[in-house]
């Protein structure tokens, strides 16, 4: 009896251990990514790393979510991730022209990288290959800002030649020119005058960069009455119509239009009096972050690469239907 009981309590003991096993085994087969972001604290960003996370759970897969302002925090978040056995990091980078620094490193790791909005690009300037890229198409993004713009100018019976257009501008960052490049494209094309763009060179991609950056140009061409502001995002928009606003221009006088369709746009719109903002060209940020982080899911499991460069298209949100688009979207 007692040769059988003990032999029942080693076999149980040998079935818990394997048990352990088996589920240690499986949480270190568990597949671990990285989703890293430049601006952790924007609305875009934050939808895109939640919608990782949310694929993740429902995949089988971990997201760590860090964030990288400049190189040394970028690099810096590799070597987390690495020391905590990812095999692979989504990246939205600070600076374009990280691509080889950043690339070096993750093939020290043996790390798969997929970039998400901005794209890397070699030193002289070009798109870097061989590293699969989800992103808008700027141009195109730029151009329905144009479109918009001019439609509310005419809708408003605004003259384009009395209109002054504030354009906020990042030119080391290729996606912002390729934005307000096709921004002012549809404007001229729809018969505003090029000697009335005026450019504001921002230090930073958000509100209070913009505002710096508008409010001497607005001061300097007080002689206009009516303004347009684009940039490359709606942070940047919204700090050109704070300018407007401190400067003592009424809401009815500007048309802002922005690009991403995120919380800082559901905020402005839910004001109780409208403002300059007019709209935004919104892209679903939750899109963004769900696929690229399940297209680096699949590739590093299944071997499956992901196609070299994805764009995406945007949607018109403005204060009459952004919460359609929204919804629409999954914003």
């Amino acid at each position: 009896m007692k040769l059988t009981t003990t032999f029942t309590r080693l076999a149980l003991g040998s079935a818990i251990m394997l048990a352990s096993l088996g589920s240690v085994q499986a949480q270190e087969d568990e597949v671990k990514i990285g989703f890293i972001v430049k601006k952790p604290e924007q609305a875009w960003f934050i939808n895109e790393q939640e919608a990782a996370t949310a694929a993740g759970e429902e995949l089988g897969f971990e997201v760590v979510r860090l964030g990288g302002e400049d190189g040394q925090e970028v690099l810096s978040a590799i070597d987390n991730l690495y020391s905590q056995g990812a095999e692979g990091f989504v990246i939205c980078p600070p600076d374009v022209r990280l691509g080889p620094a950043i690339m070096n490193r993750a093939e020290q790791y043996g790390m798969k990288v997929v970039t998400v909005d901005d794209q890397f690009v070699t030193s002289s300037g070009e798109p870097m290959e061989g590293v699969p890229h989800l992103g808008m198409s700027g141009t195109k993004i730029g151009q329905q800002v144009g479109e918009a713009i001019a439609a509310e100018m005419e809708a408003r019976g605004w003259n384009p030649e009395e209109v002054a257009a504030l354009r906020i501008t990042n030119n080391e960052l290729p996606t912002a020119v390729e934005r307000t490049d096709g921004a002012t494209e549809a404007l001229l094309a729809s018969g505003f005058s090029e000697e009335n763009i005026f450019d504001a060179p921002q230090q930073s991609t958000d509100t209070s960069g913009a505002f710096s950056a508008a409010s001497p140009v607005l001061s300097q061409h007080g002689d206009y009455e009516h303004w347009v502001i684009y940039a490359l995002n709606e942070e940047s928009v919204l700090g050109g119509v704070r300018a407007t606003e401190q400067y003592g221009l009424a809401p009815e006088d500007v048309i802002g239009v922005g690009i991403n369709g995120s919380g800082a746009a559901f905020a402005e719109f839910s004001r109780d009096n409208p403002t300059g903002f007019h709209g935004t060209v919104a892209v679903s940020s939750t899109m963004h972050g769900r696929q690229t982080a399940e297209d680096l899911y699949r590739w590093i499991s299944e071997g499956e690469e992901p196609p070299a460069n994805t764009e995406t298209s945007g949607t018109l949100m403005t204060r009459d239907n952004w919460q359609e688009v929204r919804e629409e979207l999954g914003l």
